[in-house]
């Protein structure tokens, strides 16, 4: 490859570096320290979204740099910029988590808008934390420039008491000192040694479930996300991943390209097989939004059915992605995937080549630990399933990696918000065999979506884990485990089944053949949604600022709670101006 391979008179960044007209654009470069030859390159956008705001971001700066050198060896000349980042570890039981999914969204617009300001041709992304992965995804499905994304890598795991630990264990560690089973010393020292390094979390919950997913769809180098954060041999796949991103330029191969129908199958089966986290079902049916492809809840729940659940990960199973990587990592997954039939092996990828031709070579196999055979799985169906039923029209989600029990049934619990909920678990003020109903935190109605990982942990951390289960228009991390149902759709905000829902309704929930149901006749239904109209409905907490404006937008979680019409929309090819 060498500078004429790029005809710069077809790329967009000739409306700032080409031409008489273009003097005092081109002053800016100069200014900043760019060659006159430097300057009529391809201008490649390094988004990344470093902040000092959790571990998960903290190591992305310095990986930008091997990114940058890796774009300069392909001649291109990179221009690094940053977008932000909500962290749900820290956002986590509080208001701030109402800011985590609508970060998804802003994170997607200001790549757009940056690379859309600025003219680049391509980009590659570097992301850490839950959202960031897939609306750094999003931006670059919407763009639809050539693209490369890099995760930033997991955090290693902690060690307590000869045991590995991740920031799952803390969050249940609470739940037992709440219960009085655990002192505060022992919950001080667990804290202190959880999280030891940068990355982020550890086991399989949402940042490394969308980092496997971002190698099966085909945006990432193989065995990109594996590597955790500290180690050296990141740097490696960030300067591949920007000379990567060089070939994909001079090759005319675009986001859109690669972003198929059939790579979101690929991506819900390396989530289905590993148990991932159930906001899969989110983020999968955003990316495919942007793509113009409909791939909803029922698309991606229908593949989580037939795919067999064996790769054995926190936090339904044993291990942590160190770990999965140190056996070969998401290539030797998706290679077992190939072998059964499971996977569309001509993808095209960013390597430039089908994903068939990117796996030929991966000599790993199952070593009958992290990863089982797929013959003799953890579970025939995914680690993540879907439901529906008249609880749930528009569906629901619920992860059963690791679970013994498929089946609920028991009297409702209802909670108008996760602050009510978590004051009762807190207080013990609920039994063994409810269903804990938290409604009014869906994308709407929250507004935001918020996740309920320190409810849930703090239920399994009493023990109650298996007791009761509970069902929310809302979300639940990557880390929850035990027996609840996120994404209730319709949310109550709109009047879904879930708003008219009374204590002592009895719930009805079978995993295994995907169906959630209330004991009502339609007629009692029909009655109760005509009293919930005639009142006034639960008046949010944010009459302006970002979080209003989301709630205005935001569309149902079915469809991945997305706040603009899409490639529907379009009107124009960004990479095409």
């Amino acid at each position: 490859m060498d500078a004429k391979t790029f005809d710069k008179t077809r790329l967009v960044s000739r409306h700032v570096t080409e031409g008489p007209q273009r003097a005092p654009h081109r002053s800016y470069y100069y200014a900043m320290g760019l060659t006159e030859e430097e300057i009529h390159r391809p201008l490649i956008g390094v988004a990344t979204c470093w902040n000092e705001a959790a571990p998960c971001n903290i190591a992305l700066n310095r990986q930008a740099q091997a990114v940058k050198l890796g774009v300069k060896e392909g001649l291109g000349t990179p221009r690094e910029f940053t977008t932000i980042t909500v962290t749900d570890g820290i956002a986590m039981g509080h208001e701030g988590m109402r800011s985590s999914l609508p970060s998804r969204e802003a994170i997607a617009d200001t790549v757009e808008l940056t690379m859309r300001g600025h003219a680049y041709d391509a980009i590659v992304g570097l992301a850490g934390c839950d959202k960031s992965l897939p609306g750094m995804m999003m931006a670059m499905v919407r763009l639809n420039v050539p693209s490369v994304f890099i995760y930033g890598g997991s955090i290693l795991p902690g060690r307590y008491e000869g045991r590995d630990v991740t920031v799952q264990d803390v969050f249940e560690a609470v739940g037992k000192h709440q219960a009085g089973v655990l002192s505060t010393c022992e919950l001080e020292k667990l804290e202190s040694v959880a999280c030891p390094s940068a990355g982020s979390c550890g086991g399989q919950f949402t940042a490394n479930t969308m980092a496997c997913v971002s190698e099966a769809i085909g945006l990432a180098l193989p065995n990109s996300s594996g590597a955790p954060a500290p180690y050296g041999s990141r740097d490696q796949y960030c300067e591949m991943s920007g000379r990567a991103v060089m070939n994909l330029l001079a090759r005319g191969i675009r986001a859109r390209d690669i972003v198929t129908r059939e790579a979101l199958e690929n991506a819900a089966r390396i989530v289905a097989c590993t148990g991932g986290s159930t906001n899969a079902g989110l983020h999968l049916p955003a990316i495919a939004h942007e793509a113009g492809i409909e791939f909803d809840l029922d698309d991606v729940c229908a593949i989580f059915r037939e795919t067999p659940y064996f790769v054995d990960l926190k936090p339904g199973g044993r291990y942590v992605a160190k770990d999965l990587y140190d056996v070969g990592g998401v290539p030797v997954v998706m290679k077992l995937l190939l072998e059964a039939g499971l996977l569309h092996g001509n993808c095209i990828t960013a390597t430039g080549k089908t994903m068939a031709e990117n796996l030929a070579n991966i000599a790993g196999e199952a070593d009958g630990k992290v990863i089982h055979p797929v013959s003799k799985p953890l579970s025939p169906t995914g680690g993540v399933v879907g439901l529906k039923g008249n609880l749930a029209p528009d569906g629901a989600i619920v992860k059963v990696a690791g679970m013994k029990k498929l089946k609920f049934e028991g009297p409702a619990r209802v909670f108008e918000s996760e602050e009510d909920a978590f004051a009762a678990v807190q207080r013990r003020d609920y039994k063994e065999g409810e269903v804990i109903v938290i409604r009014n935190e869906g994308p709407k109605g929250g507004p935001g979506m918020r996740e309920m990982l320190a409810t849930t942990a703090a239920i399994a951390g009493q023990g109650m884990g298996s007791k009761v289960a509970l069902i929310t228009d809302g979300r639940f991390s990557g880390a929850t485990r035990g027996f609840c149902v996120g994404h209730v759709g319709p949310e109550a905000a709109v009047g879904g089944p879930i708003a008219l829902l009374r204590d002592g309704d009895i719930i009805q929930i079978d995993a295994k053949k995907g169906t959630i149901k209330v004991k009502l006749s339609a007629k009692e239904l029909k009655a109760r949604h005509k009293e919930w109209k005639q009142q006034p409905p639960r008046e949010s907490f944010y009459g302006s600022g970002a979080i209003w404006k989301y709630a205005q937008l935001v569309g149902p979680a079915k469809d991945g709670a997305v706040t603009h019409p899409g490639k529907a929309g379009e009107r124009h090819v960004y990479a095409d101006l």
